[in-house]
């Protein structure tokens, strides 16, 4: 089929009726294949468990808690991408900050009584896994 076949096909087809047809095993992206992203993730499901059960009255918390446990992630995620280490390293460095903004908003949550102890102390382990690694990576 010629490039101008394609494309008379193209544009008869409604691509998003089209369904995406992924394979049974993907590839895994690069970041993907992080530990840190991994943990990272674990965390900001644990974040929104945190910020679900707080009761009214703190949103300025949950929603500091939440924009730094997404912006982890994506940073991660970002830098990955990066080609250079100059690059990669400050996207790391900067999801490492996020990650010291969300325990001290752990720290917070248990000062002012709105956080089990359970869930500090696991929130506190993932934090220090993916700022270990994270440093890691800035170097």
């Amino acid at each position: 089929m010629t490039v101008s076949e394609r494309v008379a096909v193209s544009e008869r087809v409604n691509m998003s009726e089209v369904p995406i047809k992924y394979p049974q095993r993907r590839k895994m992206m690069s970041h993907e294949r992080l530990d840190v992203y991994q943990v990272s993730i674990k965390f900001l499901a644990l974040a929104r468990q945190i910020i679900n059960e707080l009761p009214r009255g703190n949103a300025d918390l949950a929603d500091h808690l939440r924009r730094a446990s997404r912006a982890v992630p994506l940073l991660i995620a970002e830098g990955a991408g990066k080609r250079t280490a100059g690059h990669k390293a400050r996207f790391y460095a900067d999801a490492r900050g996020e990650s010291f903004e969300c325990a001290a908003c752990l720290d917070v949550l248990r000062e002012d009584g709105l956080l089990e102890e359970e869930e500090f102390v696991r929130g506190k382990v993932l934090l220090e896994r993916q700022v270990a690694m994270l440093t890691r990576l800035c170097r």
